[in-house]
């Protein structure tokens, strides 16, 4: 197959994209991840083998509602266990080849979240296979997790080395309170709508390799083309929430509960129902947070000073849409991505201000075809820095990489509100840089004789 030119129009080739890339989980989800270790070359070959037929396409299905979804993804350690020739695997981001936990005093996991402290054996060389299933209910995946089991089970030399269960919690929402999963950016040829009628799907080529992107060129592809095309990398993050410590601080520094209610949603720019701050700054509207149609559809434009939502909030920081527009240096489209959270850890009961000790957090997972100008960009410039808002102090106040030091603005007439102290409400437990392969690329893998 030739390459695809630069400023070629094309459509996706959907039946050889993992559908994980483009398609939301189900909702209500039960999901396992399950990571796994090669310690034989033609084990490794054959476990790819027998899972390649269970990978669903990006095809849109005629049943919306599937058995379950299974992704498999590889780290650059994993692709060297499989036997990847060497020169394959220099073609790889640089990011990729390195690795998360190589990484991880750029991106901000320092102190408590420092991979000295993360859960093993993330961060590790032993992660090699990673494996994400999704499924409506558990019945459905518990069957599809049998068939990942007998594929690696009767595999001397794989080994399963570390599994987290999630589930939606009885709320639909984050263990913080809030309903997730809005503002995702569509993506052209995808078949999937815009959300936000105020913004034109991403080219192709932002998310899965082998098309233009935003800038009308390619994203440079692993080699060969066979092993590259329609693939994309997917980051993993295992995130700790300190749900007690949010709910007190929220506690002490506000008079009532519709107060707390107030700085959570200035915090994180939508209220606990979803429903945006820009289109409804000052009480919650759980008809709109619920509305599919019109919770997305909104720009910040029109806000320049954040009085309806805050320049430094989590959302706006995330995507700040048109808010920079202004500013010629910055094309907020070129750090878009597609993500995926899921929860794990039962939720901490309503009203509780004391940690239980039990683990509870966010399994948050990324895809995109530029993991520096994505992930990293977002993380680093957007979410541990202010210098793009005026306020280089200022982290994202929910997963900031906050130490008991940083502060946030609440712009309001006639004195601004500035909450100082901010500690962290997230810590990172772990986590991956994954290259998630096209199904042609699978089997690839599968047929390798190096």
């Amino acid at each position: 197959m030739n390459a695809v030119t630069a400023g070629e129009t094309i459509g996706l080739e959907l039946d050889d994209i993992q559908s994980g890339a483009l398609h939301e989980r189900p909702s209500p989800y039960v999901g396992s991840y399950l990571l796994l270790r090669i310690d034989d070359r033609a084990a490794g070959r054959e476990l790819v083998r027998r899972l390649h037929p269970l990978v669903d396409s990006g095809r849109p299905a005629s049943d919306p509602i599937h058995d379950a979804w299974i992704t498999v993804a590889f780290t650059y350690h994993g692709l060297q266990a499989l036997g990847v020739p060497q020169d394959s695997l220099d073609s790889f981001a640089p990011e990729f080849q390195q690795g998360m936990a190589a990484r991880a005093a750029e991106l901000g996991d320092v102190g408590e979240s420092s991979p000295v402290n993360w859960e093993k054996p993330l961060g590790t060389p032993d992660v090699h296979v990673a494996l994400a299933a999704l499924s409506p209910d558990a019945a459905r995946l518990q069957a599809v997790l049998e068939k990942v089991r007998r594929a690696h089970h009767e595999l001397p030399g794989i080994e399963l080395i570390w599994q987290q269960d999630c589930y939606q919690l009885p709320t639909g929402r984050t263990s913080f309170g809030f309903k997730d999963g809005i503002g995702q950016p569509a993506v052209e040829g995808s078949g999937i709508p815009t959300s936000n009628p105020k913004e034109k799907p991403l080219k192709a080529g932002e998310i899965v390799l082998g098309y233009p992107d935003e800038t009308g060129e390619l994203a440079p592809m692993p080699t060969p083309e066979a092993l590259g095309r329609n693939g994309t990398y997917v980051v993993f993050r295992k995130l700790h929430t300190k749900v007690a410590a949010y709910r007190q601080y929220l506690h002490a520094r506000a008079a009532s509960r519709e107060e707390e209610a107030l700085l959570g949603a200035k915090m994180v720019g939508r209220w606990q129902s979803g429903a945006p701050l820009a289109l409804s700054p000052e009480r919650d509207d759980p008809e709109l947070g619920a509305d599919p149609r019109h919770h997305n559809d909104f720009l910040y434009g029109d806000d320049p000073r954040g009085f309806k939502c805050p320049a430094g909030a989590h959302a706006r920081r995330a995507n700040p849409r048109d808010a920079l527009d202004h500013d010629g240096s910055v094309n907020v489209r070129l750090h878009r991505m597609i993500r995926r959270g899921t929860s794990y850890g039962p939720m901490l009961p309503e009203g509780v201000l004391e940690d239980d000790g039990i683990d509870r957090g966010i399994m948050f997972v990324f895809a995109g075809a530029h993991l520096k100008r994505q992930f990293e960009f977002v993380k680093t410039q957007w979410l541990n820095d202010g210098i793009f808002i005026g306020a280089p102090a200022d982290k994202d106040p929910l997963v900031g990489a906050n130490d008991g030091s940083g502060a946030f603005t609440i712009p309001r007439t006639p004195i601004r509100r500035r909450l100082q102290e901010l500690p962290p409400f997230v810590v990172t437990r772990g986590g991956e840089y994954c290259f998630a392969p096209g199904l042609r690329a699978l089997r690839w893998l599968a047929e390798l004789e190096t």
